[in-house]
């Protein structure tokens, strides 16, 4: 593991030599945004970083991912405390969801006068929360920071491409999880003073959670050898809302099922889609779950042969696990999972053979399983990094 000291790491001894207490000696306030469960794996640790230096944390939950499962179970999971703002936005198109989200977010913003407000990952809440910051941070004296910037698809058909460039562009300070994102950033015209490369602060959350998970008893309690099955997730509208797209999925699910079991805790999206397109059928065979917690849910990727899914953060966590991933998407804003060589982008467009000749070639090209990617910045400590740089920074 590379640390500290490294020409990598210049930037985190010039700017803030280690992780100290504000040098004006006063307390920052943090205004942290989360809507969706990418999102709180990313606030929890940044919130324990702000307590532990010191200064104050206030969590605002937009709710647009609001129910019990796909919520509250991820705060219990990950000891976020109760967040101090609901704003209750909930679902809807991406026009009306941002809509709402700007209209509660800025009375927020104008009652608690934030020193900063951190908006993290890439959802329809990071650009809605950070359009009401860029507008009002000089009436009232705020900044903006950005966790997870500078990542790219290049694929504009993506809404949270829009979200992360938007808001990359917004951003007072954008504090980058890979050396690619900097150079991203950097082409695009953004100054050098405002990006800071601090790591992966989904990756602080994985290493906390990892010995919990080990203690999990899902994957007996599922009768499943470790080693010896697939996990799969499936969300994104691109594939869940194309009755094609997602039919040819669920069979190469199901193909993939015939040579090992298949476990599939479904989205509620992805779960009414199936009723509405009539393709419950088709998922004979499959292990189905509701959704699960963090912790269940890496204690099932850990185990696993091979996971599927058009997640982000997943292709990032069966990286450092050194797990195969096979990526149900088109392109992938984070080619370094790529290019560590465990995962593989699906062949487009997607068909069910696809689905399992990318799942054997990944799991046949992939490194020992007993193998953890060491990439600089992914080490557990990137949240007490970003908290050092944005105090320094103000």
């Amino acid at each position: 593991m590379r640390r500290a000291g490294t020409e990598r790491w210049r930037w985190h001894e010039a700017q803030s030599g280690g992780r100290s207490r504000d040098p004006s000696g006063d307390d920052v306030k943090a205004l942290l945004v989360a809507g969706a469960r990418p999102n709180f794996i990313k606030v929890a640790p940044i919130l324990r970083a702000l307590a532990e230096e010191g200064h104050e944390g206030i969590l605002v939950h937009t709710g647009q991912h609001y129910d019990y499962e796909m919520s509250g179970a991820f705060f219990e999971d990950l000891e976020i405390p109760e967040p101090d703002h609901y704003l209750g936005v909930g679902s809807g198109t991406h026009a009306k969801q941002t809509g709402r989200c700007m209209e509660a977010f800025e009375p927020v913003l104008r009652e608690v006068k934030p020193d900063w407000v951190v908006v993290v990952g890439d959802v329809n809440s990071t650009l809605a929360c950070a359009l009401v910051t860029a507008k009002l941070r000089d009436e009232l004296g705020c900044r903006l920071a950005h966790v997870e910037a500078g990542l790219r698809s290049r694929d504009w058909s993506m809404p949270e491409e829009v979200n992360r460039v938007l808001t990359d562009r917004l951003a007072d300070l954008c504090l980058t999880p890979s050396p690619d994102a900097d150079e991203n950033l950097k082409a695009e015209g953004i100054e050098e003073e405002r990006i800071a490369f601090v790591g992966n602060v989904m990756i602080d959350t994985l290493y906390r959670q990892l010995p919990k998970a080990e203690k999990c008893t899902l994957r007996q309690e599922l009768g499943l050898e470790a080693g010896e099955y697939a996990v799969a997730t499936l969300h994104r509208p691109s594939n869940v809302d194309d009755k094609g797209r997602l039919a040819e999925i669920i069979e190469g699910f199901r193909l993939v099922s015939e040579e090992m079991p298949l476990v599939l805790p479904l989205h509620p999206r992805t779960a009414e889609r199936l009723k509405f397109f009539g393709l419950r059928g088709r998922l004979n065979g499959i292990e189905c779950l509701k959704p699960i917690g963090y912790t269940e849910m890496l204690s099932l990727v850990k185990d696993s042969a091979v996971v599927l899914t058009d997640s982000g953060g997943l292709q990032e966590e069966t990286t450092v696990l050194g797990v195969p991933c096979v990526t149900l998407r088109e392109t992938t804003e984070r080619p370094i999972t790529v290019e560590q060589g465990t995962n593989r982008l699906v062949g487009w467009p997607v068909t069910a053979a696809a689905v399992v000749a990318s799942t054997k070639r990944v799991a046949e090209g992939c490194a020992p399983r007993d193998t953890r990617y060491s990439l600089l910045g992914w080490d557990g400590e990137a949240a007490g990094r970003a908290v050092s740089c944005t105090l320094s920074a103000g």
